[in-house]
């Protein structure tokens, strides 16, 4: 009864703007339109960043700049931290000029010529860096704006709006996991520059599939102040009528829960700097006999499994609005059968070769599947079994983004002080990841959700784009803590590392329990 009543109220929201209520998995269908779009939107940006830093410390003969890592390392977190940075002109670019599709539209295209740009690279230095920079401008529209177009499909009281984030963060996931997989692969063996302009080409079909859905939206993310239906209007009303001290109390809660997102980050995107260091030089990544058979066909799984998962969403959202928009079908389609070919080759390509050694980046994939693979589980639980209030999910993610590197400290306790090179077994750092990964569960789709939950409408696309601004802080400091690696190392050892990392999230953990009562209070009946 619950649910049904649910479902007519999140009925009557999408009537009110004018949205498509044709319903795939319990949600309306528009989600699964974002959820492409940006899933080959983290196609694209993870595809490129798994190359770039293996790109530029490559000798030159081998078709890399030969760059020191201490140089690639800068531009690397100085390309990170902007592109997480410019979101928070976006955002404002959005809600008052051009509105959230528009600019999800520029920023795609712009991205789209970055992608073309670094294919270029052989021609010329200034392709690549033209290409980052265009990156860069192309993910300050796009980034803040597709997010807040999920938020404005559900009413702020509806228990599936969290679930929703859920299932559109596993399109983030799953656009990354295949992203790192192949242009990456396809980078690192065949060639740098198709591995850059792959990553372009599905940027381009994204695009494509959301130009030729737009009418899904209705009003949805068109451009500000355009009153369409009496509905509309009223209900802008009410929402400024929220007292000026409940919202201020609820901006309180926001900047404490984008303060503690520094710090789970923080430890989280130390799998782009130390842990991939760790992969590299203290990690058995050789692996003989039937060791090796074995990571074959685990390794053809996880290539194959995620690309079948995101096919039957394709299906499912195709059977409701093919008739429709038959575009947007159309190029998702084609841009899918280019992944199985490509996934079916990589799969062919590695049991043709006898020695089976782990590359480094294989790690950071592991990531992006267990999310894919949990969580709808996560989504269900926050929906049937345990609803705990934002500040405890977050303390949660924080305590077990801590547990992972706890676990990674344990496992490298065998290495001796200084030691430039280890054999440390793999599990550690697949262990590490899981636990990464669950923490990220509970704290990054959630913290979408309260964002645009607990902001005043006219402020929406600017609260997104200070929470990325956040996420930039933490990946500059993430890439300053990671140089420190070897310092520590050699006077106290690689433990006491990963330690001083576990421990910042934990502490922070504690501090949201501790004052989980107050922040409920402050939310004003929001959880």
């Amino acid at each position: 009864m619950i649910q049904q009543k649910e479902d007519e109220v999140l009925v009557n929201h999408l009537a009110k703007q004018g949205i498509d209520n044709k319903m795939v998995m319990g949600h309306p269908a528009s989600l699964f339109v974002l959820f492409f779009t940006e899933m080959w939107e983290r196609f694209s940006y993870y595809g490129m960043r798994a190359l770039l830093t293996v790109f530029l410390i490559t000798e030159i003969a081998k078709g890399g700049w030969g760059w020191t890592n201490a140089d690639a390392m800068q531009l690397y977190a100085w390309y990170t931290g902007l592109v997480y940075l410019t979101p928070l002109i976006g955002g404002m670019i959005a809600d008052k000029l051009t509105g959230y599709r528009k600019a999800i539209l520029l920023g795609a295209l712009i991205m789209t010529l970055g992608h073309l740009s670094m294919a270029f690279e052989t021609f010329g230095n200034s392709f690549f860096y033209l290409g980052l920079v265009l990156m860069i401008l192309g993910n300050g529209l796009f980034k803040p704006n597709i997010s807040s177009m999920v938020g404005q499909l559900y009413p702020n009281t509806s228990t599936k709006k969290d679930a929703g984030y859920t299932i559109f963060y596993m399109g983030i996931n799953a656009g990354a996991f295949l992203g790192m997989l192949l242009c990456g692969y396809i980078g690192e063996k065949i060639g740098w520059h198709y591995g850059f302009g792959l990553a372009g080409v599905f940027m381009f079909f994204g695009m494509l599939q959301f130009f030729f859905a737009q009418k899904i939206f209705g009003i949805n993310g068109e451009k500000p102040d355009t009153t369409h239906k009496p509905e509309e209007h009223v209900e802008k009303i009410t929402d400024e009528e929220t007292p000026a001290n409940v919202v201020r109390d609820r901006l309180i809660v926001v900047a404490v829960l984008m303060f503690a997102s520094i710090f789970f980050f923080f430890a989280f995107e130390q799998a782009g700097g130390s842990m991939s260091i760790f992969a590299k030089d203290y990690t058995q990544r050789v692996l003989e006999g039937n060791a090796g058979l074995t990571f074959k066909w685990i390794d053809a799984a996880l290539t194959i499994f995620p690309i079948m998962i995101v096919t039957w969403v394709l299906y499912s959202l195709a059977k409701k609005i093919a008739g429709q928009y038959p575009l947007t079908i159309l190029f998702t389609a084609i841009s899918f059968v280019i992944i199985w070919a490509l996934g079916f080759w990589k799969v062919y390509r590695e049991f043709s070769i006898e020695q089976t050694e782990v590359t480094v980046s294989w790690f950071q994939i592991l990531n992006s599947f267990f999310i894919i693979t949990l969580a709808s589980s996560f989504s269900k639980i926050w929906e049937k079994v345990w609803n705990p209030s934002g500040p405890i999910k977050f303390a949660m993610g924080l305590l077990l983004v801590g547990i992972g590197f706890v676990a990674l400290a344990y496992g490298a306790s065998s290495i001796p002080q200084d030691a430039k090179t280890a054999s440390v077994s793999m599990i550690w750092l697949i262990l590490a990841y899981f636990f990464h990964t669950t923490g990220e569960l509970c704290l990054s789709p959630v913290g979408l959700s309260y964002m645009s939950k607990l902001s005043p409408p006219k402020f929406v696309g600017l609260i997104f784009g200070l929470w990325f601004t956040a996420s930039a802080i933490a990946n500059f400091i993430a890439g300053m803590t990671g140089s420190y690696i070897d310092e520590i190392s050699e006077k106290y050892s690689m433990s006491t590392f990963f330690l001083i990392i576990a421990g910042l999230p934990i502490l922070v953990a504690l501090l949201l329990l501790v004052f989980n009562p107050l922040l409920k209070k402050l939310m004003h009946g929001i959880n």
